[in-house]
């Protein structure tokens, strides 16, 4: 027998072992969650916080009542101009951060995911709080720091648009973003590195017309951190909760489905190496 140990203290042995090994890689997994809320709190704030102060930047530049400029190149611009400064900030914000975190940024992404099969409650129980923390201190580090009213960062309706078309319009607008995040950075390929800079021009492509129709929200946090700064809410903020949660959900939905169905193979060969 040697210096083997007897069975039971084997086993025993064993059990402890496997037990140490057990508790060490709870530990791991809480430390692998608390790094990656603090790289969504870091990276939420930041996006934010250039969104944010560019936003104001641009009203400070134009100083004119959206309704005058709605018809005008001026009102074009400006449109074009927010929808540059918050589709970039992700653009960069994603890329500097997806290795920490993943990059959301959005309690709508975060939800999409889950809903998808594409990340783990438990991750998301620490990610959205920090997400919506961030967006609160971005918004009064935002207010705290430059002139201008704050409060024409929110995310409002435009004139003729009613409740109902700007909840549907945000759930569409969200639907395009969540199933870009799934499909680029959650559902790996060959341009997976690339997910960054289709999920920043994901955005842009959905400001366009959602700055001037909704104000291009897309994200809980994105209106609720300026609302919370600067004391103001529209009576009809619940649609920037709801209309990106039904778009996560719609996302998440067709996701599935052509996963359960095979996707692949209808279009085959997207990554296989070219032939000379």
């Amino acid at each position: 027998m040697g210096g083997q140990l007897p069975v039971d203290e084997q086993s025993g042995d064993h059990r402890r072992h496997q037990h140490h090994q057990h508790d060490h890689s709870h530990t791991t997994t809480f430390q692998q969650h608390v790094v990656a809320a603090t790289g969504e709190f870091v990276g939420t704030f930041m996006f934010l916080f250039m969104g944010y102060s560019g936003h104001l930047m641009i009203l400070d530049q134009v100083s004119t009542d959206r309704n005058s400029v709605a018809n005008s190149s001026l009102g074009f611009l400006q449109t074009m101009a927010v929808g540059f400064t918050y589709g970039f900030s992700l653009l960069v914000s994603v890329w500097a951060f997806y290795r920490i975190s993943g990059g959301l940024f959005n309690p709508a992404v975060t939800l999409g995911l889950c809903l998808a099969n594409q990340l783990p409650w438990t991750r998301a129980a620490f990610l959205m709080p920090t997400q919506l923390i961030a967006c609160m201190c971005a918004g009064g580090v935002v207010r705290a720091m430059f002139p201008g009213d704050l409060a024409g960062v929110n995310t409002i309706l435009a004139p003729g648009v009613n409740i109902a078309q700007g909840l549907f319009a945000e759930m569409f607008f969200t639907a395009y973003l969540v199933f870009v995040v799934l499909m680029l950075a959650a559902e790996k390929s060959r341009d997976t590195f690339l997910a960054p800079v289709g999920i920043g021009l994901a955005l842009l492509v959905a400001e366009i017309p959602g700055v001037f129709y909704t104000g291009g929200s897309l994200n809980p946090a994105r209106s609720f951190g300026c609302a919370v700064a600067s004391a103001s809410f529209p009576g009809y903020h619940w649609i920037y909760w709801l209309g990106p949660v039904l778009g996560a959900v719609l996302a998440a939905a067709y996701f599935r489905f052509v996963k359960a169905w095979h996707y692949e193979e209808a279009n085959p060969g997207q990554d296989a190496d070219s032939e000379v």
